[in-house]
């Protein structure tokens, strides 16, 4: 457009349009510096050069991929058998204990019922005899005339159920066969060895004898 006619529009009223303002220059977009340990092989994982992971992330242990030898085999069995022999021994030694008390209960039961008023406890004893059972010095009270008999060995002395019951003999006799453990006391007077010192009669045990 000419001055001239520039100066005609202004003198009609016309503004001259606003310059537009420049557009400013693209700002370069900032370069990230790399990572120190990119590129590295293994960095950020604990990873070393020359080592690598075995597969599921568990490192293989070089022996499980040793093969077992024979005599790893046959040690392994001999383990093997002999743990179970010192099971089965438990096992029947248990099953013998088991056994055992099972027999005894019942021998002391059969017993009880056989010694049924065949005890000669006297309520008006007044002798006591002592005597050894079971690693302790026992006692019993006998009458004058029991006490004879007992140290002939008439009759026998029987435990049951923590008492001392006075039989005769052939009842002693046939509660040994039942369960020997009951028998107490048995004086046996023929017992002295014909080479012992003691056995001259003037040694013997008088039969009225109470200690």
């Amino acid at each position: 457009m000419s001055n001239s006619l520039r100066d005609q529009l202004k003198g009609l009223g016309f503004k001259e349009p606003p310059t537009p303002a420049p557009k400013p220059a693209h700002a370069p977009r900032p370069v990230h510096a790399p990572h120190a340990a990119a590129g590295k092989p293994g960095a950020g994982s604990g990873a070393r050069p020359g080592n690598k992971p075995a597969a599921g992330g568990r490192k293989s242990d070089p022996r499980a991929a040793q093969p077992r030898t024979r005599e790893d085999i046959d040690l392994a069995k001999a383990y093997a058998i002999r743990a179970q022999k010192e099971k089965d021994e438990r096992i029947e030694a248990e099953r013998l204990k088991q056994e055992e008390a099972r027999l005894r209960r019942e021998a002391k039961a059969k017993l009880e019922a056989f010694l049924k008023d065949k005890a000669l406890n006297a309520a008006d004893a007044e002798h006591v005899r002592h005597f050894e059972y079971g690693g302790k010095i026992k006692r019993i009270h006998v009458t004058a005339e029991q006490l004879k008999a007992l140290n002939a060995g008439a009759l026998g002395v029987l435990q049951m159920n923590g008492r001392y019951l006075l039989v005769e003999a052939a009842v002693l006799d046939a509660a040994q066969a039942i369960f020997a453990q009951a028998v107490a006391l048995r004086v046996d007077p023929d017992a002295l060895a014909p080479d012992d010192p003691y056995a001259d009669p003037q040694y013997r045990i008088p039969d009225d004898l109470a200690w």
